[in-house]
């Protein structure tokens, strides 16, 4: 049996060591709901030994093989569906359907919490619900509204999809090691009934065109459009990317999309 797992720092792994923390991390939400649960880097199994519960539900993903070595040899009893893999170049088809409801949860590294969302917005339709920790800035960024400097790509792109909302902070002194960041647990619940009526690509084009001059008007931060100079009398092309809510990126959206037809 393996006694312990060191932190890897290259993993961004800072292990949570408060139980109180874990279990209110996995109540907050109905679990017992979900057809599949995946946790994304179990680690020690902070986390994953309140959700043996559901080890019928349950697929644990985790990249270090120590890790995976640990939670195979201290929880031998529950059989663990382990799989030893790179969430972000996982495909998440090999273990989530369209027809069950699917729960994503964690304490995630840091130094792959963005993407990991990205991931997740990548594969919307298989992911209900997402409850996990991040680094506070990260959290703050995700839920941010307009006019506001933390409002970004990340806030546009999740908000289209999910209602977002930070549930509680975690101070740094509950890891090993101790992370020189706080840290938030966020929620993101799918929302009902999206109409992507509009092209998606050209959506997403637009917010990280715009946010890559984020201090420049729209129309400046669009150049390389080539737009015509009769779409651009539109006023929303003289705003700036933090004051365009979701619904005005869908707008803008569409209103580029007629203009090419």
């Amino acid at each position: 049996m393996i006694e312990n797992v060191s932190p890897k720092k290259f993993l961004g792994q800072h292990f949570l060591t408060d139980e109180n923390i874990s279990k209110k991390i996995v109540t907050a939400l109905s679990i017992n709901e979900f057809d599949k649960i995946v946790e994304i880097g179990p680690g020690k199994g902070a986390l994953t030994k309140y959700l043996f519960e559901f080890s019928d539900k349950l697929i644990l993903i985790e990249y270090d093989a120590e890790s995976v070595k640990f939670i195979k040899s201290s929880y031998k009893k529950y059989n663990p569906n382990i799989i030893k893999q790179d969430f972000l170049k996982f495909n998440l088809r090999d273990v989530l359907s369209l027809n069950n409801k699917n729960l994503i949860i964690g304490n995630f590294p840091y130094n792959i919490s963005s993407q990991i969302i990205f991931k997740v917005l990548d594969n919307y339709l298989l992911v209900d619900d997402l409850i996990g920790m991040f680094q506070k800035e990260v959290a703050e960024r995700i839920i941010s509204k307009p006019n506001s400097k933390e409002y970004g790509i990340i806030s546009v792109k999740t908000q289209l999809l999910y209602n977002v909302k930070i549930l509680f902070d975690v101070s740094p002194n509950v890891f090993f090691p101790k992370p020189k960041v706080n840290s938030s647990v966020i929620s993101m619940s799918r929302k009902k009934n999206i109409n992507i009526n509009f092209d998606i690509k050209l959506f997403d084009r637009l917010v990280k065109l715009s946010f890559q001059q984020r201090r420049k008007k729209i129309k400046n931060s669009l150049k390389k459009l080539d737009l015509k100079e009769s779409i651009l009398e539109d006023s929303i092309f003289d705003s700036r990317p933090e004051q365009l809510s979701v619904n005005e990126f869908i707008r803008l959206t569409q209103k580029i999309s007629n203009e090419a037809i």
